[in-house]
């Protein structure tokens, strides 16, 4: 991908929303496997299956769930609730029943949105042996006296819990993990918006040269993180760099939820980007509450994993209803977080600590053909030079520099590779 037509593939990153829009999906089922295959088209995610029944620490992976039909009809054969018409007319993961009901029992059952009366809910019950229909207020009231023939023509049966890994090797071992969620029905700023912009951002980091290697995983919302935190616990240490993407398609400022660390290297990296690439932007401090961060960030796991999203979960009207649809994302706001996020990366790629392997004074540069300028006028990049051999300790980092000296990170970065290449500074460990 060619960063600078980041602002024309806001359109892919929408029409992959499209895609995506219609497919019930829930923590387990054919709805993620087909998600899944969508967007290995685009790049070459491996699809993992974990078994039903298999321990992952406190927790079990459930029973599939998969759903064909569902519905509620009146006695003249009328259906007043149709899944057909919106998967989130069906509560998530309800058990099948085919039964009759009177209105009263029937209201039992049914859930709405009386303050957005012409929005539909979405509500689960993944760990209860339930079943329920959504629909809109203003429905609700058109409902008369009578008795409803329920329907859910749904299966909980043994079977996997899906998720989608792509991994891009780089020259360390150590990783960057890239984390968003992929379990929610119909919705598209949560969370299609990032997970068409993981797809289009692991596109972006297969073709660049990459000192990091990069996780990029695709899951189920809580389950998903424990079960993959639980098969990939020992080689967590391996990563150095964490983030969670959620909620990047609306027209909010940019949020950035810390690390539980708080003020972990992806913190303080996060913070340099959106400060000096003039992001609108607040920064929010870790809450054990939110998306796959309170897994990730868990006492006895504790990464180093922050949260990049725009308005935050609860705080936008539409978030988790049938609001949330293909008009309240917008395509150039799309684009905007995938230039953010391939902003991070390169800012990930270029930070680095150095050590300067002559240390007592400055070392004579004009001999070594990298410091020419008369007493006096000195150009950017000499500057930047001077700064980073002060500053090549090993206890500060790029960003560390280009705060204390006001200069561009990629400068810094070019005055590193020529103090390497004559050997004035090596990397730090």
């Amino acid at each position: 991908m060619d960063k600078s037509k980041i602002p024309e593939i806001g359109n892919q990153l929408y029409q992959l929303i499209e895609k995506l829009y219609p497919i019930c999906r829930s923590i387990t089922g054919n709805g993620n496997r087909k998600t899944l295959q969508i967007i290995k088209k685009i790049i070459p995610i491996d699809i993992k299956e974990v078994p039903t029944g298999t321990k992952v620490f406190d927790w079990t992976v459930p029973k599939e769930w998969n759903i064909n039909d569902a519905y509620v009809k009146d006695s003249s054969g009328n259906k007043i609730i149709d899944f057909k018409n919106s998967n989130l007319h069906i509560v998530n993961y309800s058990k099948p029943i085919h039964t009759t009901l009177t209105l009263k029992e029937l209201k039992d059952h049914l859930n709405t949105l009386p303050d957005y009366p012409d929005w539909i809910p979405y509500k689960t019950s993944y760990y209860q042996d339930q079943w329920g229909f959504c629909l809109s207020f203003n429905d609700l009231k058109k409902i008369k006296e009578d008795n409803y023939e329920v329907f859910v023509d749904s299966e909980l049966s043994i079977g996997s819990l899906t998720y989608g890994e792509y991994y891009i090797k780089g020259e360390l071992e150590d990783e960057v993990l890239i984390s968003t969620h992929i379990c929610h029905p119909s919705m598209c700023n949560d969370n299609l918006s990032a997970i068409s912009i993981a797809t289009y951002l692991a596109e972006y980091i297969q073709n660049i040269k990459n000192k990091f290697s990069y996780r990029i995983i695709f899951i189920p919302a809580t389950i998903g993180a424990i079960t993959w935190l639980a098969l990939n616990e020992k080689n967590l240490y391996k990563i150095k760099y964490g983030l969670v993407l959620a909620l990047l398609g609306d027209e909010g400022k940019f949020n950035y939820k810390r690390s539980r660390l708080g003020n972990s290297s992806i913190d303080k990296l996060i913070q340099f980007v959106l400060s000096t690439k003039n992001f609108d932007h607040a920064i929010q401090n870790f809450t054990p509450y939110g998306y796959d961060e309170r897994q990730f960030c868990s006492p006895g796991i504790n990464l180093p994993m922050g949260t990049i999203m725009r308005t935050p979960n609860k705080k936008f009207p539409e978030y988790h209803t049938s609001a949330d649809n293909l008009n309240f994302v917008k395509s150039s706001k799309l684009a905007e977080s995938l230039e953010l996020l391939t902003n991070i990366i390169d800012t990930i790629e270029f930070n680095q600590k150095y050590i300067n392997l002559f240390p007592k004074c400055e070392p004579q540069l004009g001999r070594r053909g990298i410091y020419n300028s008369v007493a006096g006028n000195i150009n950017d990049l000499e500057y930047a030079i001077l700064w980073l051999l002060n500053y090549s300790d090993g206890n500060h980092d790029l960003i560390d520099i280009a705060e204390k000296s006001g200069l561009d990170l990629k400068l810094l970065n070019s005055a590193g590779k020529i103090l390497l290449e004559k050997k004035l500074i090596t990397i730090s460990n």
